[in-house]
């Protein structure tokens, strides 16, 4: 299991996710979730993944080579697609194909399949940001759901339903994000560190802020003590 968890906002993007894999309590490996795809001032594509780990690996990996591909075209690439609504149908097209062709292989695994966010920005065009189902089709974020998250949601879920609204700050999105996934840590065993952390700024077109965050990082730490220092205070508040 995973968690990813993307924001869409007036001053751009924010997105974060984990890096464990669990395929067993003997089984647990650290992998990147968060792939970045840039030609800077042109064109920005974020993907985050959940699931089976095979299945993103060869979506990813076809992804690559349909970008590489010389005979490329906007309808294969996701680097020379028109907007980002046609790099969602390139990647959930992909991704229906690979969970196909794996399912057919491996009919004896019952339930194998991915899920992933694509976001990101061209030039001359706005930002947008998709979850991309297991099959193919997607939903997009909006000024009323400006968030997106995969894997294992729910325990970040009540904070960013609080305090993210478009107008939230890009420095207060981070915030948001990295206190949802605190809680997440903190509740689910199979989600773990290191942690990357990507910002996007509105019309950048590029990735403006990069960042992993490894286990033992003192600012992540000391940002999760004062969180539940004060969800303890605010709690003791509270009269019934």
């Amino acid at each position: 299991m995973t968690y990813c968890v993307g924001l869409m906002l007036n001053e751009g993007m924010v997105l974060l996710s984990d890096t464990r894999t669990n395929a067993g309590l003997d089984n647990i490996s650290t992998y990147r979730k968060m792939f970045t795809f840039e030609d800077p001032g042109e064109r920005v594509i974020v993907i985050m993944t959940a699931g089976s780990l095979s299945i993103s690996q060869t979506t990813l990996a076809r992804l690559r080579e349909a970008i590489e591909d010389p005979d490329a075209t906007p309808d294969t690439s996701i680097m020379l697609a028109p907007t980002l609504l046609k790099v969602a149908d390139i990647v959930g097209g992909m991704l229906a194909a690979v969970r196909g062709e794996i399912d057919e292989k491996l009919s004896a695994m019952q339930g194998a399949s991915c899920s992933m966010i694509v976001a990101g920005q061209r030039k001359g065009g706005a930002m947008r940001m998709f979850l991309i189902y297991p099959e193919g089709n997607y939903i997009e974020a909006t000024e009323d759901a400006p968030f997106l998250q995969i894997g294992e949601h729910k325990y970040g879920k009540p904070i960013l339903d609080r305090v993210v609204k478009p107008s939230t700050s890009l420095l207060d999105a981070q915030k948001a994000v990295l206190l949802s996934m605190d809680s997440t840590l903190r509740s689910n065993l199979s989600v773990g560190m290191p942690l990357d952390l990507c910002v996007i700024e509105r019309d950048a077109c590029r990735v403006t802020q990069k960042r992993r965050i490894e286990a033992g990082d003192e600012a992540f730490r000391a940002m999760s003590e004062a969180w539940s220092v004060a969800l303890r205070d605010g709690f003791s508040r509270i009269k019934v």
